[in-house]
């Protein structure tokens, strides 16, 4: 696989003369083992964002709750990102991703026992549980920076996330294979939901990523959660990851209902969320280069203009050429806003401090994504009369958010500035 090698030549080409041939081959396929996991077990998000809002609308008996099945994702997801990532630090990646997928397949099961007994409540408790698998997807990103130098971090973290655009293409296309392969319309995605962690969960049998506690070379504590929080540069990355995650969120939650409510049929709307994650991940191959170039602030500067463009363009109108640039455009945007502030964060504390700061950051960042989640259902579904009128009330949501993280960089960006010059 061309993508695989160029991966190893990267990984490689960083640990040159720092690392022995072991160590080399050891990160090399660490990263390599990621970009597979992001793109087969990752897969089933494009599934679970692209049906779950639909398959809810059949299933509530108010649809203002009809995207509450993505919502207790995103909640599921916010729960366990801390205890999951204490749990990394004690007993590794290994087994931490392993139990992931194993709550991935048990949140397909629970699902899809709920659309076989058409009861909403079981199909909650299957999206809740699906939070596990989302939750540990998360720390994909975290586990490249592990045993990577200092000089590849930004391109191991793209690079692994860049394994989701196959899951762009895998999800949806799933999608279109499975949804009515049964007389319930969307069981057999679920089915393929339970097929997809069961095999991806195989991958981790050869990851290689030591536990803090044998290699870490000091005592030192670190950092208290607080001090963490309060440090400038930490903030500022937690903040710009929470808005540009949620923000997609928000809108990529009510896309499906939007485009089928405006006249298109589940199908179209399996490509527009296509073309999204095509979006959030094909850029991952170069992003990391333009942090190394440019900086890590001004990328993250530039996704969130990306996201502010994205719902300009939502606004114009509800053409089918609309929903397909604007929800490109969001994609983009969130790929540098958020993996700019993975990388901005993952620079900002030491290895002791790791299990503490990336669990918090993921509890802070999935519970604004869980605030949006649940607001995108209200919003789209009962701010208006039209699915025009919702879809416009949920783009123009993202504005304040979008000042708020931008006025956090630039703020941060001038006091660099300032002590620069000091």
């Amino acid at each position: 696989m061309q993508y695989n090698s160029i991966v190893a030549a990267e990984v490689l080409a960083a640990y040159a003369g720092h690392m022995t041939p072991t160590d080399s081959k050891t990160a090399t396929r660490n990263v390599t083992l990621l970009v597979l996991a992001q793109a087969i077990l990752g897969a089933q998000m494009p599934i679970i964002f692209t049906i779950g809002g639909l398959a809810g609308q059949s299933l509530a008996t108010n649809l203002c709750y009809a995207t509450l099945p993505i919502s207790l994702i995103v909640l599921g997801s916010m729960i366990t990102a801390a205890p999951l990532s204490a749990f990394m630090q004690r007993y590794g990646r290994r087994a931490g991703f392993a139990l992931g997928a194993l709550g991935g397949a048990l949140g397909g099961a629970v699902g899809a026992w709920g659309l076989y007994q058409a009861s909403f409540p079981f199909f909650l408790l299957g999206s809740l549980l699906t939070g596990i698998y989302m939750s540990a997807q998360g720390f994909y990103r975290f586990a490249a920076a592990d045993t990577v130098s200092d000089t590849f971090r930004p391109k191991a973290i793209s690079y692994v996330m860049a394994g989701g655009l196959a899951s762009a293409v895998i999800g949806p296309q799933l999608v279109k294979l499975t949804s009515d392969a049964y007389v319930i319309p969307f069981l057999g995605s679920y089915i393929a939901v339970i097929v997809l962690n069961l095999l991806g969960s195989l991958l981790f049998v050869f990851l290689d990523i030591p536990r803090l506690e044998s290699t870490s070379q000091t005592n030192e504590a670190g950092r208290t959660r607080w001090q963490l929080l309060t440090t400038p540069r930490i903030a500022v990355s937690v903040i710009c990851a929470m808005v540009s995650y949620a923000l997609m969120n928000l809108v990529m939650t009510s896309t499906p209902l939007a485009v089928v409510g405006c006249g298109f049929d589940s199908n179209t709307a399996a490509d527009v969320v296509t073309a999204h994650v095509l979006a959030m991940f094909a850029p991952s191959f170069f992003t990391g280069h333009l942090i190394a170039k440019f900086g890590v602030e001004r990328i993250v500067a530039a996704g969130l203009l990306i996201l502010t463009g994205a719902g300009l363009v939502a606004l114009q109108g509800v053409a089918l050429e609309n929903f397909f640039v604007a929800l490109i455009l969001l994609g983009l945007g969130w790929n540098f806003g958020f993996i700019g502030a993975t990388t901005m964060l993952a620079s900002a504390h030491t290895p002791n401090e790791r299990g503490r700061i990336q669990g918090m950051n993921d509890l802070i960042v999935f519970g604004g994504v869980t605030v949006a989640s649940l607001s995108s259902g209200g919003l789209m579904n009962c701010s208006g009369g039209t699915a025009i009128e919702g879809w416009t009330a949920v783009n123009m949501a993202m504005a304040p958010f979008l000042i708020l993280a931008g006025g956090c960089l630039i703020w941060l960006m001038m006091r660099q500035a300032a002590d620069r010059l000091a």
